[in-house]
């Protein structure tokens, strides 16, 4: 018999409910939820393909120690006595937690309790702190409390939307649909779009401003002066609900136009347009994402952002408001129990003794935490110089998704003890643990996540606990209760960890603290359950209701009022001669962080299947790379190899990697190895989007593509870039020298057994080289060599290993690397929900689908998660224009 269970989908902060549906056989499917109210049973081409990313491949099973395997009673002895022993030798300063945004906010709530309330250190950051904490710092600042004011209906209700630093398109695909959705019914709708680069989410734009990095807080700057001007500025709001408006517009007006135009690279006519659509449109939405926060300038880009939403009094009504679009899963959660190191629990503050009182108080602590610990980057350092000598690290990748990624991971195998909770044996991190802990995945695991909009949903096992695997909070327990804090940490459910969170959230606050959840502060195992999506403030005596905050006021500072902030325009410019390009590091459509989950799903990956580098064509011209050659980009911390993907979409002088690729899937694409360990001086946010970096042509002798139905192994090329296919693998490579015999280099490597003997061919004059091997009608592997890079239908060579090859002819196609006469190449996919290639889309224009909709009927393309309609529309376009010549 069939199950259905509700979930929430763990990808981004949009936090998309997900119906997980066991049939009678086990396979297990997903779709949206259409009673979610986040995305109302839209799910983007990640979450469509969570299913393909839960089988147990690669799991850890079993606690390890020192690689060996354990029982769950010796390695939290050993994680407790350890850090009971550091902390009595070195001091409580001595240990620290790295935690994540993929944790449950159950795991985060016990996280810190153990940390800041009974070892008595603030040492727990996570990795929330990369992609939001410049929004905390900014909302902390302005707000008196990190409170997020709008809903995802006010994007929809609003009649200008600002995408600032987002490229919603691919990063939070399902707002994006819903925003494309409420365009277009209502044509009147404007959408701004500020990026460096022109990305897919400017395909919904009225305007583009394809600003400088880093020049957003002068062009927020340059508008709050616009708008002092004009009768937009909201004087009874300001006088009202708000101070330091005369400090704030006296540091945007000492800029004038030339500056402005210098510092964001916008020409005065694109400065007056977007500053009269701000002026003259009352409902106006800002959302930005990691563009501002992900900066040096970061906390000051947020306020300088809310600076001109509290002038014009545009905030916490519908349409109207600053907001945060957070990147992970539960980093909003994260905030709520104090998972940052310069933040208490239920949003109080460890620079106030009273909210410290009131935390020790409530959790009858023996130590509490009552100063700042280690940001992340500065954790690592204090990892590296051996102030912090045993590190608990949860759910997370630092080695790869850290600035300075190479010190970060040399900090890591220098530390006397480390601990790492995960679900996956073999990542870039977990390699140098000390104790390895089996923790659940998410078809596993059950607690509750907080989205972008405040909006609290239950995630809910569907699959047992694989081996040993369990929960986060509970391996958190057990160690708290090792260590001789028995009663504290002796929650039976997830749900009574809910129930202390809530009652904490509620605990001596009579309306001071914005995060009151104390509704809930009885909620039973049974009521738990069932639990409904919902929005916070719930306090006790509150009926479920939708809550924007600050339209009349009412903020948290003790004077109940805002604070304008005066922010300075920072220089943009950070290159020199040696490092004269600037590097800005994001996601990309398809992919999760760092791959641990996307990179299961062979669907996921067919995209865009390696790492790349988007370059515009003159730089190109420059370092003498061609479209698909090899780039190699260096900054004083490190280097990277990636493919050459030339662009007009990016700007001159400038680059753009994805963060995703590890040490498992290619062989040297960390791009956080090259990023600067630069930091907001107020939020501790590295500054990812603008790195001086280097970059050249790597020249090699070869380049190759290979399909093998078995995982490629001990690769030893110059490049290689991993990923999973439809029956097996598909390989990147390129190299210096050949190996004296590519039979046995496929062998050693690609797993084909000794008796097998290729069909193909060698071009000695071309360097061409054709290798297929068959066993039966099945292939086995196939390679494909050539001195530039290789032209071979690769999605239909991926295909060939599902098929079978009975007749010797498709065999010989196989070794060309092109379908016979009469087949298809679908050419790059497109469409990842429903794997439709360029040239399916091409072939349909042709034949008279001349819109996306149109194609859509024809391929179902763009008609799932829709994040791939803009590519379809561009597609169309240049169709159109050619046959237009």
């Amino acid at each position: 018999m069939s199950t259905e269970t509700k979930t929430t989908c763990p990808y981004c902060g949009v936090g998309c409910g997900v119906i997980a549906r066991i049939d009678d056989a086990g396979t297990v499917s997903v779709r949206g939820d259409p009673d979610h109210p986040a995305n109302f049973g839209r799910l983007c081409s990640k979450g469509s393909a969570l299913a393909e990313t839960i089988d147990l491949d690669g799991r850890i099973l079993h606690p390890q120690i020192d690689g060996r395997r354990a029982d769950w009673d010796e390695a939290l002895d050993l994680v407790a006595t350890r850090f009971s022993e550091t902390i009595a030798e070195h001091g409580p300063d001595s240990v620290a937690f790295y935690v994540s945004g993929q944790l449950l906010t159950e795991d985060y709530y016990v996280a810190n309790k153990l940390m800041k309330g009974f070892i008595g250190s603030a040492n727990i950051d996570t990795n929330s702190r990369l992609c939001m904490s410049s929004s905390v710092a900014g909302h902390r600042r302005a707000f008196g409390a990190d409170t997020v004011p709008g809903t995802y209906e006010d994007i929809e209700l609003a009649d200008l939307v600002i995408l600032t630093g987002s490229n919603l398109a691919w990063c939070h695909p399902v707002i994006y649909q819903r925003l494309a959705a409420a365009k277009a019914a209502r044509p009147g709708m404007k959408v701004v779009v500020i990026d460096p680069r022109r990305t897919m989410t400017a395909d919904i734009a009225d305007l583009h401003l394809a600003i400088r990095p880093d020049g957003d807080v002068a062009l927020f700057m340059g508008l709050l002066a616009h708008l002092a001007g004009t009768a937009a500025i909201d004087q009874n709001y300001i006088g009202t609900h708000t101070t330091g408006f005369a400090e704030a517009f006296a540091a945007a007006s000492a800029l004038d136009i030339a500056e402005l135009m210098e510092l964001t690279g916008l020409p005065s006519m694109q400065l007056r347009q977007f500053f009269r659509l701000f002026e003259e449109t009352e409902k106006v939405v800002t959302c930005y994402s990691q563009g501002v926060n992900q900066s040096a300038s970061g906390t000051d880009k947020v306020n300088a952002i809310i600076n001109c939403h509290l002038a014009t009094g545009r905030i916490g009504r519908p349409g109207m408001g600053p907001f945060s679009l957070t990147g992970q899963p539960n980093a909003m959660g994260g905030r709520e129990v104090g998972g940052l190191a310069n933040m208490l629990a239920a949003h109080m503050a460890i620079e106030n003794a009273e909210d410290c009182d009131r935390v020790q108080r409530f959790w009858q602590s023996p130590a509490i935490a009552r100063w700042p610990g280690f940001k992340a980057v500065d954790m690592f350092r204090a990892v590296a110089d051996g102030r912090v000598k045993a590190l608990w690290i949860m759910a997370t990748n630092p080695v790869v998704s850290m600035p300075d990624a190479d010190a970060v991971a040399a900090a890591i195998a220098a530390c006397p003890f480390v601990v790492v909770s995960d679900v996956l044996q073999d990542t870039d991190t977990t390699k140098l643990a000390h104790v390895l802990l089996p923790s659940l995945g998410w078809a596993e695991k059950d607690g509750t996540v907080t989205n972008s909009e405040r909006r609290i949903s239950r995630q809910r096992a569907y699959l047992p606990a694989p081996g040993e695997a369990r929960a986060d909070w509970w391996q958190l327990a057990e160690v708290g209760r090792r260590m001789g804090f028995e009663d504290a940490f002796s929650f039976p459910s997830a749900a009574t960890v809910f129930a202390e969170h809530a009652t904490l959230s509620a605990f001596e606050n009579d309306g001071g603290r914005d995060f009151d959840i104390g509704a809930y502060a009885r909620i039973d195992g049974a009521a738990y359950d069932g639990l409904a999506p919902f929005q916070w403030p719930q306090p006790a005596a509150s009926q479920v209701q939708t809550t924007r905050f600050f339209a009349d006021g009412g903020f948290y500072h003790a004077d109940r009022k805002a604070r304008f902030v005066a922010v300075n325009a920072p220089a943009t410019d950070r290159t020199s001669a040696d490092f004269p390009l600037t590097l800005n590091t994001g996601r990309i459509r398809d992919q999760w962080h760092t791959m641990t989950r996307t990179g299961k799903s062979a669907r996921l990956s067919a995209h865009i299947a390696e790492p790349f580098a988007e370059i515009h064509p003159r730089d190109a011209m420059e370092i003498g790379v061609a479209s698909a050659g090899l780039v190699e980009i260096e900054s004083p911390y490190g280097k990277a190899v990636v493919r050459a993907l030339v662009t007009e979409r990016q700007a001159r002088g400038s680059l753009f990697v994805p963060m995703h690729w590890n040490d498992q899937f290619a062989a040297k694409a960390r791009i956080d190895a090259v990023v600067a360990p630069i930091t907001d001086p107020f939020s501790g946010q590295p500054a990812s989007k603008n790195v001086a970096i280097a970059a050249r042509r790597l020249k090699v002798a070869n380049y190759g593509f290979a399909v093998s139905a078995t995982k490629p192994q001990g690769l030893d090329t110059t490049y290689w870039a991993l990923a999973r296919a439809d029956g097996g693998w598909r390989l990147e490579l390129a190299l210096d020298a050949a190996p004296e015999s590519w039979s046995e280099w496929c062998r050693t490597h690609l797993g084909i057994p000794d008796h097998i003997e290729p069909l193909g061919y060698a071009d000695a004059q071309t360097g061409d080289l054709r290798l297929a091997f068959f066993e039966g009608d099945r292939l086995l592997a196939a390679l494909f060599l050539a001195r530039q890079p290789v032209a071979v239908a690769r999605n239909w060579a991926v295909e060939q290993l599902t098929v079978r090859h009975a007749d010797m002819a498709k065999r010989f196609a196989v070794a060309a690397g092109r379908p016979g006469a009469g087949r298809m190449d679908p050419g790059a996919t497109v469409c990842s929900c429903f794997s439709v290639g360029v040239n399916q889309i091409v072939a349909a224009v042709r034949g008279g689908c001349h819109s996306v909709e149109a194609v859509g009927k024809e391929l179902n393309a763009g008609t799932n998660c829709g994040s791939c309609r803009a590519e379809i529309r561009g597609i169309i376009d240049g169709c159109l224009a050619a046959a237009a010549e």
